[in-house]
C-alpha cells in the first residue's frame, strides 16, 4: 500500500461526497417542485440520491471482479446507516419518527432485509432475483408517491376551506394558495450549505430552476462515477496489501465512505429542524440499497452477485438485527433520543471492532465475542424491552384518562401534550 493508493482512496471519498451533495440538492429541489412532503422527499428523492455512491461502487466492483466488495458495500452501508449515521444524528438532536415510518416504511425496510438474506442462502443473488428486488422497489415507490400526492391534495383542500371560512370566498383562493405554498419544506435550507444563495440566484423562473436541478444531477452523477472507480481501485489494493478479503473492506472502509452523503444530509437536516426528513432519508436509503443497488448490481453483473458464507452467517443477520432494533426505538415516544443514539453508535463500534479482530485473526476475538453475546447484547435487548414496556404503559394511561373524561375525548391540555410528546426528545 503506497501513498498514491491512500490519495486515490481519499480522492474517491471526496468525489463521492461532492457528487452526493450535488445530486441530493438537485433531486430534492425537483421533489419539492412535484409538491412532495419533507418525509416523502426523504424516503424517495433524497434517499435515492444519497444511495447513488453505493450504486456506483457496487456495480463497479461487480464488473471488475470484486463481488465481495459489491455485497459488503450494500450490507455495510445499511448497518452503518442505522447504527452509526442514525445514532450520530440523534446525538445532535432527538429525531422525530412519524406514524407512517413506524407502521409502513420501517417494516418494509425489515422485509427487504429478510428477503435479501433468503435470496443469499444459496450463495449468490441471481439476475432474476435482482430483477425481483428492483420490481419490489418500483412498486414501493409508486405506492408511496401516489399516497403522498393524494394526501397533499387533501391537505390543500382543507387549507382552502379553512381560509375561505376566515377571509371570505373572494380572498380565499389567493390566501389559500399562499398557505399551501408555505407548507413545503425548504429542502435547499435543509440539505444545503453556503452555496444555496448561488443556486437560488439562478432560479429566477421555474424553467431555469429545473435546468439548474438537471445540471446538478448530471454533475453529481459524473463525480459519483469517477469517485467510485477511484474508491474501488484503492480499496481492492488495500485489501490485497493487508491480506484481508474485499468483503471486510466493503463492510468497513467503503461502507462508511459511501454512507457519508447520508451522514451529511441527515445531520444537516436535524440541525436545521427537519428531523423527520433525517429519519426518512436513512430508512429510504436502506430500502434503495437493497432494491436498487443490490438488485441492479445483480442484473448488470454477468453471473449475479456472489455471497460469501461469512456474509450469510453473520453480516446479513446483523443487518436484519439493526433494522429490527430501529422499530422499538422509533416506537418509544415516536422519537429517537440522544441516549438511544449513543447506544446505536456504541453497537456499531463493537461491530467494527469484531470485524477488525476477525480479519486480523487476533486472540482477543473469542473473549470479545463471548462478552458481546452473553453480556452486551442481552442488556441492550432488556433495555429496549423496558423502553417499549414503559411507553405502552404511558399510552394505556392516556387512553384510560381520555375514556374517563367527559365525552370520552381528551381535553385541551392532553391534546397539546401528545403532539409535544411526539416531537420531543
Amino acid at each position: 500500500m503506497t501513498i498514491m493508493t491512500l490519495l486515490l482512496l481519499l480522492g474517491g471519498f471526496l468525489l463521492l461526497v461532492g457528487g452526493g451533495e450535488a445530486l441530493v440538492r438537485g433531486a430534492a429541489s425537483l421533489g419539492r417542485t412535484l409538491g412532495l412532503s419533507s418525509l416523502i422527499i426523504g424516503l424517495t428523492v433524497v434517499s435515492s440520491a444519497t444511495s447513488a455512491p453505493e450504486l456506483a461502487v457496487s456495480t463497479g466492483a461487480a464488473l471488475s471482479g470484486s463481488p465481495g466488495l459489491a455485497l459488503g458495500n450494500v450490507v455495510g452501508s445499511n448497518i452503518a446507516n442505522i447504527l452509526f449515521v442514525l445514532g450520530l444524528t440523534a446525538i445532535f438532536g432527538a429525531l422525530v419518527v412519524k406514524v407512517q415510518l413506524i407502521k409502513a416504511d420501517i417494516p418494509i425496510m425489515i422485509g427487504f432485509s429478510v428477503i435479501a438474506l433468503l435470496m443469499a442462502l444459496d450463495g449468490g443473488i441471481s439476475t432474476l432475483e435482482g430483477a425481483v428486488l428492483v420490481g419490489m422497489l418500483v412498486l414501493y415507490l409508486v405506492v408511496t408517491v401516489v399516497l403522498a400526492r393524494r394526501q397533499t391534495r387533501g391537505e390543500k383542500s382543507d387549507a382552502q376551506e379553512a381560509t375561505k371560512a376566515e377571509t371570505g370566498a373572494e380572498a380565499g383562493p389567493d390566501r389559500a394558495d399562499g398557505a399551501v405554498r408555505a407548507e413545503p419544506l425548504d429542502v435547499d435550507r435543509a440539505v444545503g450549505g453556503g452555496s444555496v444563495k448561488l443556486t437560488k440566484s439562478l432560479r429566477t423562473t421555474k424553467l431555469r430552476s429545473v435546468m439548474v436541478d438537471l445540471v446538478l444531477l448530471a454533475v453529481g452523477i459524473a463525480l459519483l462515477v469517477v469517485g467510485a472507480q477511484m474508491l474501488v481501485s484503492a480499496a481492492s489494493t488495500i485489501a490485497l496489501s493487508l491480506g484481508v478479503s474485499d468483503l471486510i473492506i466493503g463492510l468497513t472502509i467503503v461502507a462508511i465512505g459511501t454512507s457519508l452523503p447520508e451522514l451529511a444530509t441527515s445531520v444537516i437536516a436535524a440541525l436545521r429542524g427537519e428531523r423527520d426528513m433525517a429519519v426518512g432519508n436513512l430508512v429510504g436509503s436502506n430500502i434503495f440499497n437493497i432494491g436498487a443497488v443490490l438488485g441492479l448490481t445483480a442484473i448488470i453483473s454477468p453471473d449475479g452477485v456472489e455471497v460469501a458464507a461469512a456474509a450469510v452467517n453473520f453480516d446479513l443477520p446483523v443487518m436484519i438485527a439493526a433494522a429490527l432494533v430501529l422499530l422499538p426505538l422509533a416506537f418509544t415516544a415516536a422519537s429517537i433520543g440522544r441516549l438511544e443514539g449513543l447506544v446505536l453508535v456504541a453497537l456499531y463500534s463493537a461491530y467494527v471492532v469484531y470485524l477488525v479482530l476477525y480479519a486480523a485473526g487476533h486472540d482477543a476475538l473469542q473473549p470479545f465475542s463471548a462478552a458481546m453475546l452473553w453480556f452486551v447484547l442481552p442488556i441492550t435487548a432488556l433495555w429496549i424491552t423496558a423502553l417499549v414496556g414503559y411507553e405502552v404503559g404511558v399510552l394505556r394511561t392516556r387512553r384510560a384518562a381520555r375514556a374517563e373524561s367527559p365525552g370520552g375525548s381528551s381535553g385541551p391540555a392532553e391534546a397539546a401534550e401528545e403532539p409535544g410528546r411526539t416531537g420531543a426528545s
